[in-house]
């Protein structure tokens, strides 16, 4: 046990893996901080505590089964010669349905649908809402402890990264979901996004890997663009 403690290969691949988690993870908080703001705001903050916490479920769930997810990368399916993994399916499926959410969401917000929704929303929606993030955490999570996985094989080492990356989530989730509902600009970024997370999925389940470092980088680059925009926004309004 203290040469676990004491082993600095160990505490190199819990950092590096918790910051990879965390990374993973924001595709996560920011879909629930968009399907949560379909809600009335007195339910916004339990929407997230519940799909952040389905998150963690979810995440331990399949490290305690991991020879199981390991056998989802066999193929299941062959056509024309091309074969389908459980895993390719499920990345297909979720790929495909954060394509369709985030369209009908920018639909939503372009055309002004957003205030129609806000005066009243069906008794249902809460339900709803929670059955999106339980969906979306599902191919997050499988995508997060396939990565974990090829990472490194100790299970206490996985487990505690999860569990770190969860939490930040959790502290970052309110931040990140005020900041969107603040700024209508923000919210239309984020879901744009969505697309670009939904086409990288569909690519993965197709067999061609688009790697993660464009996607975050093309997301760093545009939120700096929109904190300079804000920024600048604040500045003329001061000055006026």
């Amino acid at each position: 046990m203290l040469d676990w403690l004491t082993d600095p290969q160990i505490w190199g691949a819990l950092l590096t893996l918790t910051a990879l988690e965390i990374v993973l993870g924001i595709d996560n908080v920011i879909f629930i901080s968009l399907v949560a703001e379909r809600l009335p705001a007195e339910q916004r903050a339990k929407a997230r505590a519940i799909g952040l916490g389905a998150a963690l479920v979810m995440r331990l769930a399949l490290l305690a089964a991991i020879a199981w997810i390991i056998g989802l990368t066999a193929p299941a399916i062959t056509v024309f010669d091309f074969a389908l993994s459980w895993r390719d399916l499920i990345l297909l499926a979720g790929g495909l349905f954060l394509l369709v959410k985030a369209t009908l969401e920018i639909h939503r917000s372009v055309e002004g649908e957003d205030h129609e929704a806000d005066q009243g929303r069906a008794p249902g929606s809460f339900g709803l809402v929670i059955a999106q993030i339980m969906l979306l955490d599902l191919i997050f999570s499988l995508d997060s402890i396939i990565t974990a996985v090829g990472m490194t094989r100790h299970l206490p080492i996985m487990i505690t990264a999860v569990i770190i990356a969860v939490a930040v989530m959790f502290f970052a989730a309110a931040a990140v979901s005020g900041f969107i509902s603040r700024h209508p600009t923000a919210k239309m970024l984020a879901l744009s996004f969505l697309l670009l997370i939904g086409i990288a999925l569909v690519a993965d389940g197709l067999h061609f890997h688009i790697p993660r470092g464009y996607l975050y980088f093309a997301i760093a680059f545009s939120v700096l663009v929109e904190l300079l925009n804000l920024s600048a926004a604040r500045r003329r309004k001061a000055s006026r």
